[in-house]
């Protein structure tokens, strides 16, 4: 007798395939879930492994639309980033993998959702919170914080054993011992050597972007038109290319970053549940249509309100990203704020990929007006009057005064 379906989040990869072969074992019956969220894998030889351990069904979701549309996308208006380097790559997935495999699960009676997040970091948070927000009365079965199952596989080497004597194909090895997870957006890589902050990737560790000192030695230009702060552009080639469909326009923006070597970043961060993490992410779609958009904020965006969402919007929805707390009241609240922030973000912004980074070349706005070339300019006095200078910088230096006035009369002479 079956213990009832289990829809599991399958990834092909070691541990779920792993797990795959332990759910069964256990006396469940498995629905094998995998969402195709922009990574460059074989479906088709997924299916295939899934099946051949023993799955009932393989049921493949494209979700890469609602994932640029709905969460990348907000990403960048709001300039999402976690500790000032890391961009959510991974955690930007995981809503939209949630949802799509809660639908799943619902479709094919399954009582219970399994994943294969390990027991220490931020992904069983993410997945977890997100199917409890989706569907509160369901069952998660966490293999990797079952005693039953992490005694079993107390490490890599258990679990590529284990595969070995199940016949279960695997792509990490030995001489490869780190882990990924890839999706549109990005490429992590963690565990293995890498634990070790102090050692270098190897070269061939990473995948998706050329190694800046191997890319081409002419700078890419290209441009990218923004409304309301999202990219509706990409021009490329002159203005010979033009994409606009927001999911061609996400891959064309990762073409130019990968073949540029623009998205790496190597990094020591603090996971949600206490513990720090090193992680390697190649982010490079991304990291060009953020940096494009800061940028264009500065010509675009009122000081006051940029400064109340950076102060604000930006890391509090950061935090909500990297914690999994998206399906949360204070989520929808943050998510609320984003746009009307971004309505006068419209304009284009001219830049070039070069061997790792990004430089901007220019930027202009046809419908904004903040900024005055007349009035900026330092050779002519239009519009602006230095006489009123003083009065401001008169008021600004009362409080200024006092303080220094206090200082001298405690004896305490103001210095470097």
């Amino acid at each position: 007798m079956s213990k009832g379906k289990v829809c599991l989040a399958y990834s092909g990869g070691l541990d779920t395939s792993v797990i795959l072969a332990w759910l069964l074992e256990q006396g469940y019956e498995v629905i094998a879930f995998l969402a195709n969220i922009g990574q460059e894998e074989d479906f088709e030889a997924a299916e295939k492994k899934a099946l051949a351990i023993g799955a009932t069904k393989f049921v493949v979701v494209d979700v890469r639309k609602q994932f640029v549309e709905k969460v990348c996308f907000p990403a960048i208006q709001a300039n999402a980033i976690y500790e000032n380097v890391y961009l959510l790559g991974t955690s930007l997935a995981r809503p939209v993998i949630a949802e799509a495999q809660i639908k799943v699960a619902e479709e094919n009676g399954c009582f219970a959702v399994s994943h294969g997040c390990t027991g220490k970091g931020n992904d069983q948070v993410r997945f977890e919170l997100s199917f409890y927000a989706l569907k509160p009365d369901v069952v998660v079965i966490a293999p990797w914080r079952d005693p039953e199952f992490f005694n079993r596989f107390a490490g890599r080497k258990d679990l590529l054993e284990y595969a070995a004597s199940k016949n279960i194909p695997v792509a990490q090895t030995k001489a490869k011992p780190w882990s990924t997870d890839e999706n549109l957006a990005h490429i992590s890589f963690e565990a293995g050597i890498l634990e070790n902050p102090d050692t270098t990737p190897p070269k061939d560790m990473w995948k998706l972007t050329v190694d800046p000192t191997d890319a081409p030695d002419v700078p890419e230009q290209f441009s990218v038109v923004f409304e309301k702060g999202l990219p509706v552009k990409l021009i490329l080639d002159g203005g010979k290319k033009v994409v606009s469909d927001p999911v061609e326009l996400f891959i064309e923006a990762n073409s130019l970053a990968r073949r540029n070597g623009v998205g790496r970043i190597d990094i020591v961060e603090n996971r949600f549940i206490g513990i720090k993490s090193r992680g390697c992410y190649e982010t490079p779609g991304l990291t060009i249509l953020r940096n494009a958009h800061v940028d264009l904020e500065g010509l675009t965006l009122d000081r006051e309100v940029r400064a109340i969402r950076d102060q604000f919007v930006t890391t509090t929805y950061s935090k909500i990203l990297y914690n999994g707390m998206y399906f949360t009241p204070e989520g929808e609240y943050v998510r609320s704020m984003i746009q009307p922030s971004q309505n006068t973000v419209n304009g284009v912004v001219r830049a070039a990929a070069y061997k790792g980074s990004v430089t901007i070349l220019g930027r202009y706005s046809e419908t904004e007006k903040l900024y005055d070339e007349t009035e900026s300019s330092m050779d002519e006095l239009t519009g602006f009057s230095p006489e009123d200078t003083s009065g401001f910088i008169a008021v600004q230096a009362i409080r200024i005064k006092k303080y220094g006035e206090a200082a001298r009369e405690k004896g305490n002479s103001l210095t470097l």
